[in-house]
Protein backbone atom coordinates (compact mmCIF):
# COMPACT_ATOMS: atom_id res chain seq x y z
CA UNK A 1 0.00 0.00 0.00
CA UNK A 2 2.63 2.49 0.41
CA UNK A 3 4.14 1.59 -3.02
CA UNK A 4 0.88 2.50 -4.49
CA UNK A 5 0.17 5.34 -2.69
CA UNK A 6 4.01 6.67 -3.49
CA UNK A 7 2.71 7.33 -7.28
CA UNK A 8 -0.71 7.45 -6.83
CA UNK A 9 -0.42 10.69 -4.25
CA UNK A 10 1.58 12.48 -6.53
CA UNK A 11 -0.78 11.38 -9.82
CA UNK A 12 -3.81 12.88 -7.61
CA UNK A 13 -2.23 15.73 -5.89
CA UNK A 14 -1.16 17.07 -9.64
CA UNK A 15 -4.72 17.75 -10.26
CA UNK A 16 -6.00 19.12 -6.69
CA UNK A 17 -2.91 21.56 -7.59
CA UNK A 18 -4.28 22.28 -11.29
CA UNK A 19 -7.74 22.92 -8.80
CA UNK A 20 -6.09 25.28 -6.43
CA UNK A 21 -4.80 27.40 -9.18
CA UNK A 22 -8.50 28.16 -10.20
CA UNK A 23 -8.62 29.73 -6.34
CA UNK A 24 -5.14 31.11 -5.21
CA UNK A 25 -1.33 31.36 -6.37
CA UNK A 26 -0.07 30.60 -3.05
CA UNK A 27 -2.55 27.97 -2.84
CA UNK A 28 -1.53 25.88 -5.60
CA UNK A 29 2.73 26.51 -4.91
CA UNK A 30 1.83 25.66 -0.97
CA UNK A 31 -0.05 22.15 -2.28
CA UNK A 32 2.49 21.08 -4.92
CA UNK A 33 5.39 21.50 -2.28
CA UNK A 34 2.85 19.13 0.21
CA UNK A 35 2.42 16.82 -2.55
CA UNK A 36 6.51 15.95 -3.33
CA UNK A 37 7.45 16.65 -0.05
CA UNK A 38 4.38 13.88 0.52
CA UNK A 39 6.31 11.51 -2.09
CA UNK A 40 9.34 12.33 -0.68
CA UNK A 41 8.55 11.04 2.78
CA UNK A 42 6.97 7.58 1.11
CA UNK A 43 9.92 6.89 -0.82
CA UNK A 44 11.80 7.43 2.40
CA UNK A 45 9.14 5.05 4.19
CA UNK A 46 9.92 2.35 1.43
CA UNK A 47 13.61 2.01 2.89
CA UNK A 48 13.17 -0.66 4.77
CA UNK A 49 11.46 -2.56 2.53
CA UNK A 50 14.16 -2.69 -0.29
CA UNK A 51 16.31 -5.35 1.34
CA UNK A 52 13.10 -8.09 0.88
CA UNK A 53 12.54 -7.20 -2.93
CA UNK A 54 9.12 -8.01 -2.44
CA UNK A 55 6.72 -8.24 -5.01
CA UNK A 56 3.03 -8.44 -5.52
CA UNK A 57 0.05 -8.07 -7.17
CA UNK A 58 -2.98 -5.89 -6.51
CA UNK A 59 -5.89 -7.15 -7.88
CA UNK A 60 -6.81 -9.09 -11.35
CA UNK A 61 -5.64 -8.88 -14.82
CA UNK A 62 -7.31 -5.22 -15.97
CA UNK A 63 -6.17 -6.53 -19.81
CA UNK A 64 -4.23 -9.49 -21.38
CA UNK A 65 -0.90 -8.66 -19.75
CA UNK A 66 -1.49 -5.81 -17.97
CA UNK A 67 -2.22 -6.03 -14.13
CA UNK A 68 -1.33 -3.63 -11.21
CA UNK A 69 1.84 -5.29 -10.28
CA UNK A 70 4.68 -3.70 -7.96
CA UNK A 71 7.87 -4.37 -6.72
CA UNK A 72 9.82 -2.81 -4.08
CA UNK A 73 13.67 -3.23 -4.20
CA UNK A 74 16.53 -1.73 -3.69
CA UNK A 75 16.97 -0.36 -7.58
CA UNK A 76 13.49 0.95 -7.44
CA UNK A 77 13.54 2.55 -4.08
CA UNK A 78 16.84 3.99 -5.37
CA UNK A 79 15.91 5.65 -8.21
CA UNK A 80 12.69 7.26 -6.75
CA UNK A 81 14.13 8.80 -3.44
CA UNK A 82 16.80 10.70 -5.61
CA UNK A 83 14.01 11.64 -7.79
CA UNK A 84 11.52 12.85 -5.14
CA UNK A 85 13.96 14.21 -3.65
CA UNK A 86 15.59 16.41 -6.55
CA UNK A 87 11.81 16.87 -7.12
CA UNK A 88 11.36 18.64 -4.49
CA UNK A 89 14.51 20.52 -4.28
CA UNK A 90 13.39 21.91 -7.85
CA UNK A 91 10.22 22.83 -7.33
CA UNK A 92 11.58 24.90 -4.08
CA UNK A 93 13.60 26.75 -6.59
CA UNK A 94 11.07 27.12 -9.14
CA UNK A 95 9.04 29.41 -6.65
CA UNK A 96 11.81 31.80 -6.84
CA UNK A 97 12.46 30.96 -10.59
CA UNK A 98 8.94 31.41 -12.31
CA UNK A 99 8.19 34.27 -11.04
CA UNK A 100 4.01 34.98 -11.97
CA UNK A 101 3.66 33.77 -15.24
CA UNK A 102 0.08 32.96 -16.38
CA UNK A 103 0.26 29.36 -17.02
CA UNK A 104 1.91 28.28 -13.79
CA UNK A 105 -1.44 26.20 -12.84
CA UNK A 106 -0.33 24.06 -15.78
CA UNK A 107 3.62 24.35 -14.78
CA UNK A 108 3.19 22.54 -11.39
CA UNK A 109 0.24 20.34 -12.57
CA UNK A 110 2.52 19.14 -15.19
CA UNK A 111 6.05 18.77 -12.77
CA UNK A 112 4.20 16.98 -10.35
CA UNK A 113 2.41 14.85 -12.81
CA UNK A 114 5.89 14.20 -14.05
CA UNK A 115 6.86 12.98 -11.46
CA UNK A 116 4.47 10.40 -10.38
CA UNK A 117 4.47 9.02 -13.64
CA UNK A 118 8.69 8.46 -12.68
CA UNK A 119 7.04 6.75 -9.37
CA UNK A 120 4.80 4.95 -10.73
CA UNK A 121 7.53 3.40 -13.56
CA UNK A 122 10.33 2.51 -10.83
CA UNK A 123 7.86 0.86 -8.78
CA UNK A 124 6.21 -1.12 -11.82
CA UNK A 125 6.34 -4.95 -12.10
CA UNK A 126 5.00 -4.87 -15.19
CA UNK A 127 6.49 -4.05 -18.31
CA UNK A 128 3.23 -2.86 -19.88
CA UNK A 129 2.30 -0.40 -16.68
CA UNK A 130 5.92 0.59 -17.18
CA UNK A 131 5.13 1.41 -20.74
CA UNK A 132 1.93 3.25 -19.45
CA UNK A 133 3.91 5.93 -17.28
CA UNK A 134 6.67 5.84 -19.70
CA UNK A 135 4.61 7.31 -22.53
CA UNK A 136 3.12 9.98 -19.34
CA UNK A 137 6.36 11.06 -19.35
CA UNK A 138 7.02 11.80 -22.71
CA UNK A 139 3.30 14.21 -23.00
CA UNK A 140 4.69 15.90 -19.80
CA UNK A 141 7.53 16.90 -20.82
CA UNK A 142 6.29 17.26 -24.66
CA UNK A 143 4.59 20.32 -22.85
CA UNK A 144 7.10 21.46 -20.31
CA UNK A 145 9.68 21.90 -23.21
CA UNK A 146 7.20 24.26 -24.97
CA UNK A 147 6.27 25.76 -21.94
CA UNK A 148 6.68 29.34 -22.87
CA UNK A 149 4.98 29.02 -26.08
CA UNK A 150 7.78 30.16 -28.57
CA UNK A 151 7.57 28.99 -32.17
CA UNK A 152 10.51 27.53 -32.05
CA UNK A 153 10.31 26.08 -28.76
CA UNK A 154 7.02 24.50 -29.94
CA UNK A 155 9.02 22.99 -32.78
CA UNK A 156 11.51 21.42 -30.05
CA UNK A 157 8.99 20.23 -28.30
CA UNK A 158 7.12 18.40 -31.09
CA UNK A 159 10.24 16.95 -32.07
CA UNK A 160 11.59 15.43 -28.63
CA UNK A 161 7.79 14.11 -28.29
CA UNK A 162 8.26 11.99 -32.21
CA UNK A 163 11.55 10.81 -31.31
CA UNK A 164 10.41 9.56 -27.98
CA UNK A 165 7.35 8.10 -28.86
CA UNK A 166 9.25 6.56 -32.16
CA UNK A 167 11.34 4.88 -30.00
CA UNK A 168 8.59 3.55 -27.40
CA UNK A 169 6.13 2.68 -30.65
CA UNK A 170 9.21 -0.29 -31.17
CA UNK A 171 9.42 -0.58 -27.48
CA UNK A 172 5.53 -1.86 -27.50
CA UNK A 173 6.24 -4.06 -30.48
CA UNK A 174 8.66 -5.42 -27.96
CA UNK A 175 6.38 -6.24 -24.90
CA UNK A 176 4.30 -7.59 -27.68
CA UNK A 177 6.67 -10.41 -28.64
CA UNK A 178 7.42 -10.83 -24.93
CA UNK A 179 3.88 -11.92 -24.28
CA UNK A 180 3.52 -14.25 -26.95
CA UNK A 181 6.75 -15.95 -26.56
CA UNK A 182 6.16 -15.86 -22.40
CA UNK A 183 2.57 -15.65 -22.09
CA UNK A 184 3.50 -13.06 -19.25
CA UNK A 185 4.79 -9.50 -18.54
CA UNK A 186 5.14 -9.64 -15.44
CA UNK A 187 8.93 -9.05 -14.52
CA UNK A 188 9.66 -11.06 -12.07
CA UNK A 189 7.72 -14.10 -13.21
CA UNK A 190 9.81 -13.33 -16.76
CA UNK A 191 13.65 -14.00 -14.77
CA UNK A 192 14.83 -16.98 -16.68
CA UNK A 193 12.99 -17.31 -19.13
CA UNK A 194 13.93 -17.31 -22.85
CA UNK A 195 11.92 -14.69 -25.52
CA UNK A 196 12.97 -13.32 -29.04
CA UNK A 197 16.55 -11.01 -29.31
CA UNK A 198 14.13 -9.24 -31.40
CA UNK A 199 11.85 -8.17 -28.81
CA UNK A 200 15.19 -7.21 -27.00
CA UNK A 201 16.43 -5.25 -29.49
CA UNK A 202 12.94 -2.93 -30.10
CA UNK A 203 13.03 -2.12 -26.29
CA UNK A 204 16.20 -1.42 -26.35
CA UNK A 205 16.07 0.73 -29.11
CA UNK A 206 13.00 2.69 -26.94
CA UNK A 207 15.51 3.01 -24.03
CA UNK A 208 18.36 4.39 -26.27
CA UNK A 209 15.95 7.04 -27.77
CA UNK A 210 14.56 7.93 -24.38
CA UNK A 211 18.32 8.64 -23.00
CA UNK A 212 19.08 10.35 -25.96
CA UNK A 213 22.26 8.24 -27.09
CA UNK A 214 24.07 8.27 -30.18
CA UNK A 215 22.34 8.84 -33.17
CA UNK A 216 19.00 9.20 -31.44
CA UNK A 217 20.64 12.14 -29.05
CA UNK A 218 19.20 15.07 -31.50
CA UNK A 219 16.17 15.68 -29.56
CA UNK A 220 17.75 16.26 -25.97
CA UNK A 221 19.55 19.80 -26.43
CA UNK A 222 16.86 21.28 -28.54
CA UNK A 223 14.48 20.63 -25.30
CA UNK A 224 16.78 23.38 -23.36
CA UNK A 225 14.62 25.85 -24.38
CA UNK A 226 12.88 24.76 -21.48
CA UNK A 227 12.40 26.92 -18.47
CA UNK A 228 15.43 26.09 -16.15
CA UNK A 229 13.95 24.15 -13.78
CA UNK A 230 12.15 21.71 -16.15
CA UNK A 231 15.53 20.88 -17.49
CA UNK A 232 16.66 20.19 -14.48
CA UNK A 233 13.96 17.98 -14.28
CA UNK A 234 14.38 16.35 -17.48
CA UNK A 235 18.43 15.94 -17.11
CA UNK A 236 18.51 14.90 -13.97
CA UNK A 237 15.65 13.46 -11.95
CA UNK A 238 13.14 12.04 -14.44
CA UNK A 239 13.19 11.82 -18.59
CA UNK A 240 17.00 10.68 -19.41
CA UNK A 241 17.04 8.39 -15.90
CA UNK A 242 14.05 6.28 -17.27
CA UNK A 243 16.15 5.35 -20.04
CA UNK A 244 18.99 3.91 -17.69
CA UNK A 245 16.50 2.66 -15.10
CA UNK A 246 14.66 0.50 -17.86
CA UNK A 247 18.22 -1.03 -18.89
CA UNK A 248 18.94 -1.75 -15.95
CA UNK A 249 15.91 -3.26 -14.78
CA UNK A 250 15.45 -4.96 -17.90
CA UNK A 251 19.02 -5.82 -19.30
CA UNK A 252 20.81 -6.45 -16.10
CA UNK A 253 17.84 -7.55 -13.83
CA UNK A 254 15.72 -9.69 -15.77
CA UNK A 255 16.76 -10.95 -18.96
CA UNK A 256 20.24 -9.87 -19.02
CA UNK A 257 21.87 -8.63 -21.99
CA UNK A 258 21.75 -11.48 -24.86
CA UNK A 259 24.51 -13.42 -26.09
CA UNK A 260 27.04 -10.95 -28.56
CA UNK A 261 25.24 -7.94 -27.13
CA UNK A 262 28.03 -6.71 -24.73
CA UNK A 263 30.06 -5.25 -27.55
CA UNK A 264 27.79 -2.91 -29.72
CA UNK A 265 26.38 -1.49 -26.41
CA UNK A 266 29.87 -0.65 -25.38
CA UNK A 267 30.30 1.23 -28.78
CA UNK A 268 27.46 2.86 -28.44
CA UNK A 269 28.29 4.22 -24.93
CA UNK A 270 31.58 5.04 -26.49
CA UNK A 271 30.59 7.17 -29.51
CA UNK A 272 27.85 8.40 -27.11
CA UNK A 273 30.70 10.22 -24.67
CA UNK A 274 33.47 11.35 -27.48
CA UNK A 275 30.24 12.66 -29.74
CA UNK A 276 28.99 14.16 -26.44
CA UNK A 277 32.02 15.52 -25.86
CA UNK A 278 33.45 17.16 -29.17
CA UNK A 279 29.84 18.68 -29.02
CA UNK A 280 30.06 20.42 -25.69
CA UNK A 281 33.80 21.76 -26.81
CA UNK A 282 32.58 24.09 -29.44
CA UNK A 283 29.09 24.85 -28.68
CA UNK A 284 28.40 28.42 -27.21
CA UNK A 285 24.89 28.43 -25.87
CA UNK A 286 25.47 26.98 -22.08
CA UNK A 287 22.42 24.86 -21.64
CA UNK A 288 23.19 23.07 -24.92
CA UNK A 289 26.61 22.50 -23.35
CA UNK A 290 25.05 20.88 -20.17
CA UNK A 291 22.57 18.76 -22.44
CA UNK A 292 25.71 17.21 -24.52
CA UNK A 293 27.30 16.55 -21.14
CA UNK A 294 24.25 15.08 -20.05
CA UNK A 295 24.39 12.35 -23.27
CA UNK A 296 28.22 11.60 -22.29
CA UNK A 297 27.60 10.96 -18.70
CA UNK A 298 24.52 8.37 -19.08
CA UNK A 299 26.73 6.77 -21.69
CA UNK A 300 29.70 6.14 -18.96
CA UNK A 301 26.26 4.78 -16.79
CA UNK A 302 25.44 2.33 -19.73
CA UNK A 303 28.91 0.85 -19.87
CA UNK A 304 29.28 0.72 -16.36
CA UNK A 305 25.61 -1.93 -16.47
CA UNK A 306 26.68 -3.38 -19.88
CA UNK A 307 29.98 -4.93 -18.14
CA UNK A 308 27.80 -7.49 -16.28
CA UNK A 309 30.52 -7.41 -13.16
CA UNK A 310 29.76 -6.42 -9.84
CA UNK A 311 32.06 -3.49 -9.54
CA UNK A 312 31.10 -2.19 -13.35
CA UNK A 313 27.12 -1.89 -12.10
CA UNK A 314 28.01 -0.46 -8.77
CA UNK A 315 29.88 2.02 -10.19
CA UNK A 316 27.14 2.40 -13.10
CA UNK A 317 24.61 3.26 -10.22
CA UNK A 318 27.03 5.37 -7.67
CA UNK A 319 27.97 7.69 -10.82
CA UNK A 320 23.80 8.09 -11.18
CA UNK A 321 23.32 9.27 -8.31
CA UNK A 322 26.00 11.54 -8.08
CA UNK A 323 25.66 12.99 -11.59
CA UNK A 324 21.66 13.56 -10.97
CA UNK A 325 22.38 15.58 -8.19
CA UNK A 326 25.55 17.56 -9.60
CA UNK A 327 23.96 18.03 -12.98
CA UNK A 328 20.53 19.25 -11.73
CA UNK A 329 22.87 21.92 -9.36
CA UNK A 330 24.43 22.45 -12.86
CA UNK A 331 21.58 23.81 -14.44
CA UNK A 332 19.99 25.65 -11.86
CA UNK A 333 22.92 27.74 -11.47
CA UNK A 334 22.72 28.26 -15.12
CA UNK A 335 19.20 29.39 -14.63
CA UNK A 336 20.33 31.65 -12.24
CA UNK A 337 22.67 33.28 -14.62
CA UNK A 338 20.27 33.05 -17.54
CA UNK A 339 17.41 35.12 -15.52
CA UNK A 340 20.50 37.63 -14.82
CA UNK A 341 22.40 38.32 -17.73
CA UNK A 342 19.23 37.33 -19.95
CA UNK A 343 21.35 35.20 -22.45
CA UNK A 344 22.59 31.73 -22.37
CA UNK A 345 25.83 32.76 -25.07
CA UNK A 346 29.02 31.89 -23.31
CA UNK A 347 30.30 34.88 -25.78
CA UNK A 348 27.95 37.72 -23.94
CA UNK A 349 28.91 36.58 -20.70
CA UNK A 350 31.96 36.51 -18.39
CA UNK A 351 33.03 38.05 -15.79
CA UNK A 352 30.61 37.06 -13.06
CA UNK A 353 32.80 35.32 -10.27
CA UNK A 354 32.27 38.91 -8.75
CA UNK A 355 28.93 39.81 -8.91
CA UNK A 356 27.75 35.87 -8.61
CA UNK A 357 30.31 34.46 -5.92
CA UNK A 358 27.54 31.54 -4.74
CA UNK A 359 26.54 30.64 -7.77
CA UNK A 360 30.00 30.48 -9.44
CA UNK A 361 30.91 28.29 -6.09
CA UNK A 362 28.31 25.76 -6.57
CA UNK A 363 28.64 25.55 -10.16
CA UNK A 364 32.40 24.94 -9.26
CA UNK A 365 31.86 22.15 -7.03
CA UNK A 366 28.89 20.42 -9.08
CA UNK A 367 31.10 20.51 -12.46
CA UNK A 368 34.28 19.08 -10.52
CA UNK A 369 31.63 16.03 -9.85
CA UNK A 370 30.69 15.12 -13.14
CA UNK A 371 34.46 15.83 -14.92
CA UNK A 372 35.61 12.89 -11.76
CA UNK A 373 37.79 14.85 -10.22
CA UNK A 374 39.30 13.28 -6.51
CA UNK A 375 37.78 12.75 -4.17
CA UNK A 376 34.31 13.00 -5.80
CA UNK A 377 31.50 10.35 -6.44
CA UNK A 378 32.05 11.29 -9.81
CA UNK A 379 35.74 10.08 -10.14
CA UNK A 380 34.95 6.90 -8.03
CA UNK A 381 32.30 6.08 -10.42
CA UNK A 382 33.98 6.09 -13.54
CA UNK A 383 36.53 4.50 -11.60
CA UNK A 384 34.73 1.79 -10.57
CA UNK A 385 32.97 1.73 -14.56
CA UNK A 386 36.59 1.57 -16.00
CA UNK A 387 37.61 -1.09 -13.49
CA UNK A 388 34.47 -3.39 -14.51
CA UNK A 389 35.17 -2.33 -18.48
CA UNK A 390 38.53 -3.75 -17.89
CA UNK A 391 37.26 -7.09 -16.03
CA UNK A 392 34.88 -7.48 -19.56
CA UNK A 393 38.10 -7.46 -21.19
CA UNK A 394 37.61 -4.81 -22.95
CA UNK A 395 40.79 -2.36 -22.89
CA UNK A 396 40.13 -0.09 -25.39
CA UNK A 397 36.48 1.19 -24.61
CA UNK A 398 38.10 1.66 -21.10
CA UNK A 399 40.79 3.62 -23.00
CA UNK A 400 38.26 5.64 -24.71
CA UNK A 401 36.64 6.01 -21.28
CA UNK A 402 38.97 7.63 -19.82
CA UNK A 403 40.03 9.84 -23.00
CA UNK A 404 36.23 11.06 -22.23
CA UNK A 405 37.12 11.70 -19.00
CA UNK A 406 39.37 14.61 -20.25
CA UNK A 407 36.81 15.92 -22.48
CA UNK A 408 34.42 16.18 -19.77
CA UNK A 409 37.06 18.40 -17.83
CA UNK A 410 38.10 20.42 -21.03
CA UNK A 411 34.73 21.77 -21.62
CA UNK A 412 33.34 22.02 -17.51
CA UNK A 413 36.43 23.98 -17.40
CA UNK A 414 35.34 26.31 -21.11
CA UNK A 415 31.89 26.53 -19.42
CA UNK A 416 33.25 28.10 -16.07
CA UNK A 417 35.51 30.57 -17.48
CA UNK A 418 32.85 31.89 -20.12
CA UNK A 419 30.38 32.69 -17.59
CA UNK A 420 32.32 33.31 -14.41
CA UNK A 421 36.07 34.54 -15.60
CA UNK A 422 37.36 37.36 -17.95
CA UNK A 423 36.02 40.61 -18.88
CA UNK A 424 32.49 41.52 -17.70
CA UNK A 425 30.07 41.69 -20.82
CA UNK A 426 27.00 42.63 -18.96
CA UNK A 427 26.43 45.47 -16.07
CA UNK A 428 24.22 45.52 -13.01
CA UNK A 429 23.98 41.40 -12.48
CA UNK A 430 23.31 40.75 -9.27
CA UNK A 431 22.77 37.19 -7.41
CA UNK A 432 19.55 34.75 -7.78
CA UNK A 433 16.69 34.71 -4.58
CA UNK A 434 17.63 33.11 -1.41
CA UNK A 435 15.31 29.94 -2.17
CA UNK A 436 17.18 29.56 -5.66
CA UNK A 437 20.28 30.31 -4.21
CA UNK A 438 19.37 27.57 -1.22
CA UNK A 439 18.53 25.23 -3.59
CA UNK A 440 22.16 24.90 -5.82
CA UNK A 441 24.23 24.99 -2.72
CA UNK A 442 22.16 22.11 -1.41
CA UNK A 443 23.02 20.40 -4.98
CA UNK A 444 26.59 21.28 -4.65
CA UNK A 445 26.94 20.30 -1.00
CA UNK A 446 25.26 16.96 -1.27
CA UNK A 447 27.55 16.18 -4.51
CA UNK A 448 30.79 16.25 -2.66
CA UNK A 449 28.81 14.76 0.08
CA UNK A 450 28.65 11.74 -1.97
CA UNK A 451 32.17 11.45 -2.78
CA UNK A 452 33.39 12.17 1.14
CA UNK A 453 30.43 9.66 2.37
CA UNK A 454 31.33 6.92 -0.61
CA UNK A 455 32.06 4.00 1.66
CA UNK A 456 28.76 4.56 3.36
CA UNK A 457 27.25 5.54 -0.34
CA UNK A 458 28.78 1.92 -1.58
CA UNK A 459 26.77 -0.37 1.18
CA UNK A 460 22.95 0.27 0.00
CA UNK A 461 24.44 0.14 -3.51
CA UNK A 462 25.91 -3.03 -3.53
CA UNK A 463 22.22 -4.15 -2.02
CA UNK A 464 21.07 -3.31 -5.44
CA UNK A 465 23.91 -4.50 -7.59
CA UNK A 466 23.26 -8.42 -5.51
CA UNK A 467 19.84 -7.95 -6.19
CA UNK A 468 19.92 -7.12 -10.02
CA UNK A 469 23.04 -10.03 -10.63
CA UNK A 470 21.59 -12.76 -8.28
Amino acid sequence: MLALATFTVPILGSFLTLIADRFAGWLRNLLAVLVVSATFVLCLSLIPFAPRAQATILGPMLIPGLDLSLIVDGLGVLVATMASFIGLLIVFYSLGYMGEDVHLGEYYFLIVLFLGAMMGLVLSNNLLMMYIFWETTALCSWRLIGFFRVPEHLRNADTALMMTVFGSFFMLIGMEMIWHDAGTLTLTALRGKSVSDLALFFIFLGILTKSAQVPLQVWLPAAGVAPSPVTALLHAAVLVIIGVFAFARIFVGTFGLPQGWQSPTFIVAVTTIIVAGGAALVENNAKRVLAYSTLGQLAYVYLGLATGTVIGVAGGLAFLLAHSFAKAGLFLCVGIVEKSTHTRDLRKMGGLLNRMPLTAIAFALCALTIAGIPPTAGFFGKLMIVVGVLQADAAPYAAVAVFGGFLTLAYMLRLFNGMFLGAEQVQDIKEGTPIMLATVLVFAVLSMAIGVAIPSVLKPVNVVVAQLLR
